[in-house]
């Protein structure tokens, strides 16, 4: 099969990975992918939202499958495009991919859907937003209602902070026009987890689970990111939890998004709060978390590729993935200033040792080939060193030290990932 992947960050490095060692493989393209990326993969000069070059291209080749990695694409309606040129995608539609543009749709449907979930309360006005706020009090949860590349989401603590976030994302527009409405919820307390499944568009799978570490300092400090690291399996979500969010977060909203039209096809990244109430969908994502999927494909032991085509042609029901039974942990290298301003093109070095670590797999994320070959840091997240051990524990071990062997002196990350199964080990 020749297949085609899109986008360029750490998650479709996982994918791309993965993907290469399939023995149904017999080409791999990524769109527009990145230096790590070129190892498994032939990378093309087609930027993830150019939906008529990425048809076009598909056409041309004959792909026979096109795997979509970012959310963006989706929402701009890319399946749509391939299924209106009869190339096989894996993806949701622009319709069904709204569960992830709209953070006010999605709290419908889920609400609609008789899902666990905080209360929520949508607006288009800021004084009324500012209002309600006020009369509601603190801590409270604001969100841009749009894409805003997983840093549109502020738990506010205090109401002077949830005031800033209303004047920045609906006042001073920091993400542009994600801020036109905003949702402003109720703060869930408890132990977070990323929950994901695929879905045919009738049935759903379980494809994992994992802890990601959101703020940017250790101790979970400073501001929300992408994410600063991972791992799997997640202590937190036991079997009989699994089979719980299954059956009471995400089925429902599979069947809710076919019963208005919408049907569901690709993968459902749950973000799922365990209260002392039991487990509470805080959203729906349409794609794999980032840096989730980097953990989840190093710990998936099926071939990828027949699983993704399944959800594709309807046939989810026929596959059952399997699991390894180590763990795997991803520590995330991010540009200095990240995730406010940050320099680029700076060299990276050390990688090949990195590298050789037993275990570890460095993942690209922001980077770039340099004429002379060098590896450049491009983005803001740059790297996902990632580790497989028998133990959460070793596998982080084995991180720090490829980490150690990385020679980047503009980059950072954090120390402390997957502190809370350390402390559950102990």
């Amino acid at each position: 099969m020749k297949v085609l992947v899109v986008g360029g960050g750490g998650r479709e490095h996982a994918l791309c990975w993965k993907l290469a060692q399939s023995p149904l493989l017999t080409r791999l393209w990524c769109a527009p992918g990145n230096a790590g990326i070129a190892a498994v993969a032939e990378c093309l000069a087609i930027g993830a939202e150019d939906v008529p070059a990425l048809v076009a291209f598909a056409q041309a080749n004959a792909v026979d499958l096109v795997v979509v990695g970012p959310e963006a694409p989706l929402v701009k309606g890319l399946a749509d495009a391939c299924q209106a040129a009869n190339i096989r995608v894996f993806g949701p539609s622009a319709a069904a991919a709204e569960l992830e543009g709209s953070k006010g749709f999605m709290k419908d449907v889920v609400w609609q859907s008789g899902i666990p979930t905080a209360w929520y309360k949508r607006f288009t006005d800021i004084d009324a937003a500012r209002a309600f706020v006020r009369e509601m009090g603190a801590p409270i949860v604001v969100k841009t209602d749009g894409l805003a590349a997983g840093k549109g989401v502020v738990v506010a603590m205090t109401l002077d902070e949830a005031l800033a976030a209303i004047d920045q994302m609906m006042g001073d527009k920091v993400f542009g026009a994600a801020g036109d409405e905003l949702v402003i919820e109720e703060f869930l307390d408890g132990e977070e987890a990323s929950i994901f499944a695929l879905s045919d568009g009738k049935t759903a799978v379980f494809m994992g689970a994992a802890q990601d570490h959101k703020r940017v300092g250790d101790g979970d400090t400073g501001p929300n990111t992408g994410g600063m690291g991972a791992y799997s399996p997640a202590p937190v979500v036991t079997p009989a939890l699994e089979a719980e969010a299954l059956e009471r977060l995400i089925l429902p909203a599979v069947r809710r998004m076919a019963a208005i039209g919408r049907p569901y096809t690709g993968v459902l990244f749950a973000g799922v709060m365990i209260t002392k109430d039991g487990p509470k969908l805080l959203e729906f994502n349409v794609r794999f978390g980032d840096p989730e999927c980097q953990v989840l494909m190093a710990r998936l032991k099926s071939d990828l590729l027949p699983i993704l085509l399944a959800a594709a042609e309807g046939r989810l029901d026929q596959v059952s993935p399997e699991w390894k039974d180590e763990a795997a942990l991803v520590v995330v290298m991010a540009a200095a200033g990240y995730p406010g301003p940050y320099q680029k093109n700076t060299v990276i070095r050390g990688l090949e040792a990195a590298g050789a670590v037993e275990g570890v797999t460095v993942l690209h994320a922001g980077t770039a080939l340099g004429k002379d070959g060098a590896v450049l840091a491009t983005g803001g997240r740059v790297l996902g060193v990632t580790a497989s051990a028998a133990t959460v524990r070793q596998a982080r071990e084995r991180a720090y030290a490829a980490i150690d062997r990385i020679d980047w002196p503009e980059g950072f990350c954090r120390k402390d990932i997957a502190w809370r199964a350390m402390a559950r080990e102990a």
